[in-house]
């Protein structure tokens, strides 16, 4: 009987254990992955609007906006596309207008052709009808994920906890002033 007595006793301390001091850290952490994300957000929509109303893109707001994401201490994937609005679109029939919805053409910039350029020229100039977007993703894993692998025995190394993209249409012609 006292051994059973003592199991219980043993088990009931684990339990409490548990539930005063795991469930608490889990939730703090939680909410310190949902701060990040709101910063995460918040800089991603201020860095994309940046460039599409200025319709500049430079090295030195690039990396002011990497220096905001990191400043939660998590690291970060940013991926960015420019869709460049062609100034030549082919005509397929007689009255193709290059300004006529539905018959622009646009080709894309991906992350690595935009960073290439920043690096060798600096800025890169976009004009009224480019389309510029970035998404961020985190690649560490933040103690919420950490603390919620250890609990719920949640495996996956292609989850993320934190996520951010913006986009829209460049407003302004950017020059090179």
């Amino acid at each position: 009987m006292a051994l059973d007595d003592t199991l219980t006793t043993v088990v009931a301390i684990g339990l409490s254990g548990v539930l005063m001091f795991g469930f608490p850290l889990m939730t703090m952490a939680d909410r310190t992955d949902d701060i990040s994300q709101l910063a995460a957000e918040t800089s991603t929509t201020e860095y994309v609007d940046d460039v599409r109303t200025t319709g500049k893109l430079t090295l030195d707001k690039y990396l002011k906006f990497r220096e905001e994401l990191a400043a939660d201490n998590n690291t970060y994937s940013v991926e960015m596309e420019i869709k460049v609005l062609d100034e030549n679109p082919g005509k397929k029939t007689s009255q193709a207008v290059s300004d006529k919805i539905g018959e622009n053409v646009y080709y894309s910039e991906y992350t690595s052709q935009i960073l290439d350029e920043l690096e060798t020229k600096g800025t890169k100039l976009l004009k009224e009808g480019d389309f510029f977007s970035a998404s961020v993703k985190n690649t560490n894993n933040t103690m919420g994920q950490q603390l919620k692998n250890f609990f719920y025995m949640v495996s996956g190394n292609d989850t993320y906890t934190i996520a951010a993209q913006h986009g829209g249409i460049v407003t302004a012609n950017g020059t090179g002033k």
